[in-house]
């Protein structure tokens, strides 16, 4: 007598295992924000190890998302970027605000954002050397730089103003202030009015001299556009 199948029209469902599941998709953001966390919490001289582990994924994953530690290294350094940039507001701020209000309020902001975190920067500035592995070193400067310059290119043109040379001016102010951030952060308890107080002081020095470089003897107490208003009533050109 033939033995029946007991299994015969019954719906057969695979087993999964964790082990044969594939884990779900993570995000270029989603690592840039652990491997802040970590900075934070560790210092500025980090593994990519700890980069996974506080990701939750593999370092293979990681590096799926990233194609080099050079890679990783420049996404963080462009969020921290942004945040910096962020800090000086908009272009009608830049406009409307008489310049030491304007110098003030993007001064301790930056100053907010660096106290958040000061690893982070400490990270994104130290010397190429001190990474093992990886060649050449984020350019912080030039990439705050390079979003001020235009901006401040965007403000000239709207007044308008002669905006030859404005990079120059852009790269100048962002050095100053990257160098002297590193200064600040070496102390033990970093003051931030200490901070804006001395940096601003510079700052406006730097806008100033550009502006009676042509021929515009400006009041930091009064907006630019009023400024420049005065000298041309009839077209405002300088």
């Amino acid at each position: 007598m033939e033995k029946s199948d007991s299994t015969a029209g019954t719906c057969i469902v695979p087993y999964v295992t964790r082990a044969n599941r594939r884990p779900p998709p993570v995000s270029r953001d989603v690592i840039v924000e652990a491997a802040i966390r970590v900075l934070d919490r560790d210092g500025p001289y980090p593994s990519m190890d700890a980069f996974a582990v506080e990701a939750g994924i593999t370092k293979p994953r990681l590096y799926r998302q990233f194609t080099d530690k050079g890679d990783l290294y420049a996404a963080i350094g462009t969020r921290f970027a942004d945040s910096a940039f962020a800090a000086t507001g908009t272009d009608l701020t830049l406009l409307l605000q008489p310049p030491s209000a304007a110098i003030d309020r993007a001064l301790t902001d930056y100053a907010v954002g660096i106290l958040a975190h000061p690893n982070v920067f400490r990270f994104l500035t130290q010397t190429s050397a001190n990474r093992e592995g990886v060649t050449g070193q984020y350019d912080l400067a030039g990439a705050v730089a390079g979003r001020f310059a235009e901006r401040a290119r965007a403000v000239a043109d709207s007044i308008p103003l002669d905006a030859e040379g404005i990079e120059y001016l852009a790269r100048a102010i962002v050095g100053v202030m990257i160098v002297l951030t590193d200064l600040w952060l070496s102390d033990t308890e970093p003051d931030s009015g200490e901070f804006v107080s001395r940096v601003h002081e510079l700052v406006w020095g730097m806008i100033d001299a550009f502006l009676r470089g042509r021929g515009i003897a400006a009041d930091p107490k009064v907006p630019i556009f009023v400024t420049l208003a005065a000298l041309n009533p009839d077209t405002g050109e300088i």
